[in-house]
C-alpha cells in the first residue's frame, strides 16, 4: 500500500535515520527497507509493530486508518490523584499577586478534582 510506505518513510525520516541505520536497529537489511519505503514490498506484521514500537505511533498510522499518529480509538486520560501533597506544590508554584497565575492554579486545581477537559 502506497500510504504504508509513505508513513515508513517519513517515520525513518523524521528522525534523521538512513536506511542502512534503521535496517541495523531492527534486524533487516537495507534493501528491505527500500522495497518498503518504494511500495515494491510489504512488510510483514512483525516487521510493522517493531516499527510502531520503535517510532511510538500505533498501527492504525501506519496502515493510513488515522493521519492521527497515537491511534483511531487513543483516549488519553492521565489520573491526576487529588492529593494534599501535589495542592500544596502547585500553591508553591505561582504567584499569589499575579492574576494570571491565579487563573492557572486554579485551572490546575480543577484538573486534579477531573473538571476540566
Amino acid at each position: 500500500m502506497k500510504i504504508v510506505a509513505e508513513r515508513m518513510k517519513a517515520l525513518r525520516k523524521g528522525t534523521m535515520l538512513s536506511q542502512k541505520e534503521l535496517a541495523e536497529k531492527v534486524g533487516l537489511t537495507q534493501s528491505g527497507i527500500n522495497r518498503y519505503e518504494n511500495n515494491q514490498a510489504e512488510a510483514s506484521y512483525k516487521t510493522m509493530l517493531v516499527y510502531a514500537d520503535l517510532f511510538d505511533v500505533s498501527l492504525d498510522y501506519l496502515y493510513g486508518r488515522t493521519d492521527k499518529p497515537e491511534g483511531k480509538l487513543y483516549d488519553f486520560k492521565p489520573k491526576i490523584e487529588d492529593n494534599e501533597d501535589m495542592k500544596r506544590f502547585i500553591e508553591m508554584c505561582f504567584d499569589p499577586n499575579s492574576p494570571m497565575s491565579g487563573k492557572l492554579k486554579d485551572t490546575l486545581l480543577q484538573m486534579m478534582k477531573g473538571g476540566v477537559e
